[in-house]
């Protein structure tokens, strides 16, 4: 397909990304550390780490990894933090010591964690205590041979950082008993000499992230994504904006950096412009968010369409001071109409949205800075080519209603280990199937019209239907299951589960207890149906769509 849809770019976008200015996420943060020296780098719970301190840091969590670990070049470390100092720490440690950085979400069940360590064969773990218990139950089998836990205050100074933990661990007893006897503590790394240590030097096409995703079996898949996949995507975005460098001075990271959304955006270009992140670590504790934000002349907020709803719900928001707001960015999700036009009214700024996917790194797609919101997400990005196929992977003209598929320098290099999984997904012409069915019109907007796949959309964070039935239905009191999306005000959309029961006596309770055990909190269903039997194919597949009919 041709690229009509340069058309429709505003006048200061270039039709293509120029050359990449640094060689691997590893050149790009020298150069920041050096360039940004003075400047905060990052901002946690009334601690700020210049870009100075994080270089000596980072280096000194590298230099472990290498000299202290025994880790070569290539290895994966796995982080399993919320939004805390430490995650910055050691993301840049981990990439710059030439090692693969594997996103673990905290709230995990051990049969989540367990299948992620494995699949990628993480040799180490950095873990908050809070939820070390998990991994305690998630080891066996896996190849992690080095665990690093640290408490929340770790990178607070004394007495601040003593109060923080004894009041996290012994006052509101957020950390249950865990066992992890050859772990080491994040104080002990950071202390690590660097001076037998040199950074990495990975070429473009090394892995830099395994980030994982669902898949319609029911199997999480790690998403290779390498140095030039994530430069070229924040470097896409660079050209979207006028003035990007003022745009990101001060960035509000409530998004959790696991989530490829605010790792790319936040963590990563936040590193690409020199900008101080704003950690939320609890962005759910919506007064507590609004007073940090009154603190600040936040220019850039990037968010899901529940995070804005739930801001402009909240008392003190709308007193806030937006005169330094100069770009808000929704993705993740749909941004809903009332949400942007609430928006517009009480923060004078429209809200961007756009699309992507954990397989594109993830900016795909764009609507143009400053216009008002038209249900669409938006143009093919920079350096991007977008194609509507049928079901034959034909390609359909304007207008036509098919699956969406992408190409450009941000589409993965691959699924880990599964190359039928990925040659399912890419074309013979090397486009990526995204699995969402769209539209495109005369100027290049595209319009998501609904998912090819099951796949459900919680607050922005994918939940596939079948990793939700394979767990329920392991279950000796159920029969089957099966699980759908559901339209839901506050998180966009919410799991709903039918079953069948085995056992009359068998109560939603006890179903609900038992998801909390194996699923994490977003995936477990928010709604539950008891059915004599489900609807079915005459090859005997449970039909999810008359479900949702």
């Amino acid at each position: 397909m041709e690229r009509f849809w340069l058309n429709s770019y505003a006048d200061y976008v270039p039709h293509d990304i120029p050359d990449l200015a640094h060689s691997s996420l590893v050149d790009l943060m020298q150069q920041s550390f050096k360039s940004y020296a003075n400047d905060p780098a990052t901002h946690c719970m009334g601690t700020s780490l210049s870009y100075a301190q994080l270089d000596q840091q980072s280096k000194q969590f590298a230099a472990w990894l290498i000299n202290s670990a025994g880790l070569e070049q290539g290895d994966r470390v796995a982080i399993m933090l919320p939004n805390v100092l430490q995650y910055s720490i050691a993301l840049f440690g981990i990439l710059r010591a030439g090692l693969v950085v594997v996103n673990a979400n905290p709230m995990y069940t051990p049969r989540e964690l367990r299948h992620q360590l494995s699949d990628s064969g993480a040799k180490a773990l950095l873990v908050l205590e809070n939820f070390a218990h998990v991994v305690e139950k998630s080891l066996e089998g896996t190849e992690v041979e080095q665990v690093i836990t640290t408490g929340l205050g770790d990178c607070h100074a004394f007495p601040k950082s003593w109060l923080m933990n004894t009041v996290v661990k012994h006052v509101k007893k957020m950390v249950p008993v865990y066992n992890l006897p050859n772990s080491t503590s994040f104080k002990k790394v950071l202390a690590h000499p660097t001076d037998a240590y040199s950074d990495a030097s990975p070429q473009l096409q090394d892995i830099a992230f395994l980030q994982y995703t669902g898949g319609t079996t029911g199997v999480s898949k790690g998403v290779m994504l390498t140095h030039n996949n994530i430069l070229s995507n924040i470097k896409q975005s660079s050209v979207w904006t006028e003035d990007s460098r003022a745009n990101m001075r001060v960035v509000i990271a409530a998004l959790p950096y696991y989530h490829i959304f605010a790792l790319t955006a936040n963590a990563l270009a936040g590193m690409y412009y020199g900008s101080v992140n704003v950690m939320i670590t609890n962005p759910r504790d919506m007064p507590a968010f609004v007073k940090e934000l009154s603190k600040w002349d936040f220019t850039y907020f990037p968010g899901v369409n529940t995070l804005f709803r739930g801001l402009l719900n909240t008392p003190g928001f709308s007193d806030l001071d937006f005169s330094h707001l100069r770009l808000t960015v929704g993705g993740g999700m749909a941004v809903t109409k009332d949400v942007a036009e609430q928006w517009l009214e009480v923060t004078g700024t429209h809200i961007l949205e756009a699309y992507g996917l954990t397989e594109t790194s993830p900016g795909a797609t764009a609507n143009v800075v400053g216009a008002p919101w038209r249900g669409s997400i938006g143009l093919p990005n920079v350096s991007t080519w977008v194609k509507i196929i049928d079901d034959d992977d034909n390609d359909l003209a304007i207008g036509d209603e098919g699956e969406l598929c992408i190409k450009g320098p941000q589409v993965m290099k691959g699924y880990w280990n599964r190359p039928e999984a990925t040659a399912e997904v890419m074309t013979s012409d090397g486009y990526f199937k995204t699995g969402d069915y769209a539209k495109i019109d005369e100027e290049g907007f595209i319009y998501i019209l609904d998912r090819k796949k099951d796949m459900i959309n919680v607050s922005g964070f994918n939940v596939y239907p079948n990793e939700i039935e394979d767990v329920v239905s392991n279950h000796p009191d159920i029969l089957e299951a099966a699980a759908i999306g559901v339209d839901d005000e506050k998180s966009g959309e919410a799991v709903k589960l039918f079953v069948v029961k085995k056992n009359a006596a068998f109560t939603e309770q006890e179903l609900r207890d038992y998801c909390r055990e194996y699923l994490t909190a977003y995936k477990c269903p928010k709604h539950i149906e008891f059915r004599d039997d489900l609807p079915k194919s005459n090859v005997g597949k449970i039909l999810r769509r008359e479900l949702r009919d």
